[in-house]
């Protein structure tokens, strides 16, 4: 068994903190994405794990081993980078065998688990080619298949798909989930983009200025963010935000617009507080084209400023109490800016934040 743990792993670049006394368990043959913005520390976590960079503080066990005072080579992972790493001069099947030749396996040891990578990955027909005659995809597939060949307890991934248009991205996504169900291991993944992390794992890690912000699956983290930058940050196009006071039972936004307190949150709100109501663009849209009705719902006219038609759906932009917000079209229609509808708020879904510590007030 070769899960990996993390127990108050910190990171420190002389007296600047990028990574604080992070706690994470990795189970064997989990699929775990670290996602985040640019600078959260998820890079550095990963490269840590991989023996790249020095642990400042607290322990990484790979299995049953603390590998702290390990180097990479001797932790039995393999790591797939962003930029493939590939030798230029050497063909595919060079590429694939070159780590096991250096660590001294046979050559029919070499033989055989190249093959069995390629046959894996799609690569049998392109063992002769050299990088410079292969796509980015299959680049990033040979760099996988390198790290396959070893046989190795986890498959750490440095933001692998960053290189590639949108399409491949997509293709691609699909060909690693189907490696992680082929080859039986742990993978860490690291990712700024929320799309992948979503499709991806079995579990998110969500990271904010070197601190884990939530970890769940993915519809938990969708369905149920901590707090508002998770809420914002998982889910495209993210969460619309309005500041507002609780007044009667209802959130009193800055015109004076009311909205119901969602039912399920009516015990965890208090008279006079401050709050942030969080909702979706899915669980906003005209009434008649999409929501239809709720179980709890509220009606608002207003005024489309944007739409961005997207083929079977269109992306509106207006605006409540001054705040603009998008929300969702669902069918072929055409919106003209200026015109005016009236839009249905999926309360039942809806989401209520502390404005002081933005934290959520649902109840997990």
């Amino acid at each position: 068994m070769a899960g990996i743990s993390l127990r108050g792993v910190e990171k420190h670049y002389g007296s600047v903190r990028v990574v604080h006394g992070i706690d994470l368990e990795i189970a064997h043959e989990e699929f775990v994405v670290l996602v985040g913005p640019s600078g959260c520390g998820k890079s550095t976590t990963l490269r840590m794990i991989a023996g790249l960079e020095d642990i400042t503080g607290g322990e990484v066990h790979i299995g049953d081993r603390l590998v702290n005072d390990l180097p990479p080579r001797k932790r039995n992972i393999s790591m797939v980078f962003q930029n493939y790493a590939l030798y230029p001069h050497m063909n595919v099947r060079d590429n694939l065998g070159f780590g096991l030749k250096i660590a001294g396996q046979s050559p029919a040891v070499i033989t055989e688990r190249v093959n069995e990578a390629a046959t894996i990955l799609g690569l049998s027909e392109l063992l002769d080619r050299t990088p410079a005659e292969l796509s980015g995809g299959q680049r990033q597939r040979v760099a996988m298949g390198r790290a396959i060949v070893r046989h190795p307890d986890a498959f750490l991934f440095d933001e692998p798909l960053s290189n590639l248009d949108a399409k491949l991205r997509g293709q691609m996504r699909a060909e690693i989930k189907k490696l992680h169900q082929k080859v039986k291991t742990t993978v860490v993944y690291v990712t700024h983009d929320q799309v992948e992390a979503m499709t991806l794992a079995d579990r998110i890690v969500v990271m904010r200025d070197g601190y884990i912000e939530q970890v769940g699956t993915p519809m938990d983290v969708f369905n149920h963010p901590v707090n508002t930058f998770v809420a914002s940050f998982i889910g495209s196009p993210p969460m619309n935000m309005l500041p507002g006071v609780i007044a009667g039972g209802q959130v009193r936004l800055a015109d004076g617009t009311s909205v119901p307190v969602p039912h399920r949150l009516t015990r965890a709100v208090h008279e006079g507080q401050s709050v942030l109501l969080g909702i979706r663009p899915d669980d906003i849209c005209p009434v008649g084209h999409g929501l239809g009705e709720t179980a709890e719902g509220t009606d608002l006219d207003l005024t489309v400023t944007l739409a961005e038609p997207l083929g079977m759906e269109s992306l509106i932009y207006t605006s409540v109490a001054g705040q603009e917000i998008q929300a969702k079209l669902y069918g072929p229609r055409i919106v003209q800016p200026g015109e005016v509808l009236s839009f249905r708020l999926a309360l039942e879904r809806a989401h209520l934040f502390d404005a002081t510590n933005t934290r959520s007030l649902e109840v997990f």
